[in-house]
C-alpha cells in the first residue's frame, strides 16, 4: 500500500508524467526487520535493486554493507559512506580491468563461479577473499536466477581449491534461491549443498569461513508472503541442521525485500479501447510499460497491485499495456487484470510495490519517452 507520506507528496507536488516515489521510512523499517530476523548475519544490500543515493546513504548510516555488480555501483556505495570492507563485488562476470579497479578502491571480497574467473582475480587482486557461487534450482521463485550464475557443488570444490593454489583466500560459498522466493525450504536445500562443499574442502585442510545466502526475500505484491521473521527462523533452523554448532559467518543480500514495498509508481491511463465490437476484454494503455521500468512483468512473472480512483466499483478483466510502439510492451494479457469498468482515460493509477528493479530497468529514451523519474522522500 502507498504510505500516507507518498500520497501526500503526489497530492501536493503533482509531478508530471509517470514517476516512482520511495518512502525512506519503509526502507528503514525493512532494514530493522532483517536485522531482527537474522541478527547473526551481515546485511549486504543489493545495490542493483535501487541505487538511489538517498537509499544508499540511509542504509550506510544504519550499518548496512553492500553487494555490488560493477565498479560504478562500488563507487556509489563508497560515495554513500560505506568503507571498502563493507562492499562485496558480487557479480561472477567481471572484466579483469574492473577487478583491478575494485582492488585499487580497496575491495577485497569477490564472487567467482569458475576457475577462469579465479585466475582473473588472482592476477589483479592478489590475496583477496573469494567465494564461489553454487547453482540452485530456484524452485518457488517468481523471478528465478539459476543457470546463468553458479556452478555445481563438485565444481565449486575445484574452483576454491584452485583459488588456494593461486594465493587467494578461499573464503566461502554463495547461492541465490531466486528473486521473490516464497518457499521457506529453499534455503534448506541450498545450505545442504553449501555444507557439502565445506566438508569436502575441510578434508583437504581448506577451511571455509562464510556462507553468502544471497537475496530472494520477497515483497508483497498481490499475494501474501511470509514475514522476515519467518524467513529468519527457517534459515537459522537450516543452518543448525546442516552445520550443527559450527555455524559459519553468514551474509544475506536483500534487494527487493529491502526496497520493493517502499516505492509506488504514479501512472496515467492514456487509452482504453477494444479490438472488436464483440470483444469482452478491454485494452487499458498506461503511460508506463515494460520499457519504462516494468520489465519484471515479462512472462507476467511479477503482478503488481494497482489501485485506481474508482476502486470499489464493478470490475472486468482488462489487458494492460504500455505506451510504446513495440508489440512486446504488454504487461498482463495471459492473465487479464481486473480493473473498474468505470476507469477512464486520464485517470491516475498507482502501481504499488515498485521500489525495486524499476528505475534501473527503465530504458534511456525508447520512443522518446524520458527515463522513469524518481523521488525519494
Amino acid at each position: 500500500m502507498a504510505t500516507q507520506r507518498i500520497l501526500d507528496f503526489l497530492a501536493t507536488r503533482r509531478p508530471e508524467g509517470p514517476c516512482l516515489v520511495v518512502d525512506l521510512d519503509v526502507v528503514r523499517e525493512n532494514y530493522q526487520a532483517f536485522e531482527k530476523a537474522l541478527p547473526d548475519s551481515s546485511i549486504y544490500y543489493a545495490v542493483k535493486a535501487n541505487p538511489a543515493p538517498e537509499i544508499l546513504k540511509l542504509l550506510a548510516t544504519l550499518g548496512s554493507s553492500f553487494d555490488t555488480a560493477s565498479v560504478a555501483e562500488i563507487e556509489m556505495a563508497l560515495n554513500a559512506g560505506a568503507t571498502p570492507d563493507r562492499i562485496s563485488y558480487g557479480n561472477t562476470i567481471k572484466k579483469e580491468r574492473d577487478i583491478a579497479r575494485a582492488f585499487e578502491l580497496g575491495i577485497r571480497l569477490f564472487a567467482v563461479d569458475c576457475v577462469e574467473e579465479v585466475e582473473k582475480v588472482a592476477r589483479v587482486a592478489p590475496g583477496s577473499r573469494v567465494f564461489c557461487r553454487v547453482l540452485t534450482d530456484g524452485a518457488g521463485a517468481e523471478w528465478p536466477l539459476s543457470r546463468k550464475f553458479g556452478c555445481v557443488p563438485a565444481m565449486a570444490v575445484d574452483v576454491l581449491r584452485h583459488a588456494k593454489t593461486l594465493g587467494l583466500d578461499p573464503y566461502g560459498v554463495s547461492f541465490h534461491v531466486g528473486s521473490q522466493q516464497t518457499d521457506l525450504d529453499a534455503w534448506d536445500r541450498a545450505l545442504a549443498d553449501a555444507q557439502a562443499v565445506f566438508a569436502r574442502l575441510a578434508e583437504e585442510g581448506i577451511v571455509l569461513k562464510m556462507v553468502n545466502m544471497g537475496g530472494g526475500f520477497p515483497t508483497r505484491y498481490l499475494r501474501d508472503v511470509p514475514a522476515a521473521q519467518a524467513y529468519g527462523q527457517a534459515i537459522f533452523s537450516a543452518l543448525r541442521k546442516h552445520f550443527g554448532n559450527r555455524i559459519p559467518e553468514t551474509i544475506i543480500e536483500p534487494g527487493r525485500g529491502m526496497v520493493g514495498n517502499a516505492g509506488v509508481i504514479k501512472s496515467e491511463v492514456v487509452l482504453i479501447s477494444k479490438k472488436a465490437d464483440n470483444d469482452n476484454v478491454r485494452w487499458v494503455y498506461l503511460d508506463i510499460g515494460k520499457f519504462g521500468g516494468l520489465a519484471e512483468t515479462m512472462d507476467e512473472a511479477i503482478r503488481y497491485p494497482i489501485s485506481t480512483p474508482r476502486d470499489g466499483a464493478e470490475t472486468e478483466p482488462c489487458v494492460l499495456a504500455g505506451p510504446t510502439c513495440d508489440s512486446a510492451d504488454v504487461l498482463y494479457e495471459k492473465t487479464p487484470y481486473p480493473l473498474p469498468v468505470s476507469l477512464t482515460i486520464g485517470d491516475e493509477v498507482l502501481i504499488e510495490g515498485t521500489g525495486a528493479y524499476t528505475t534501473t530497468y527503465a530504458s534511456v529514451a525508447f520512443n522518446g519517452f524520458e527515463p522513469l523519474r524518481a523521488y525519494v522522500i
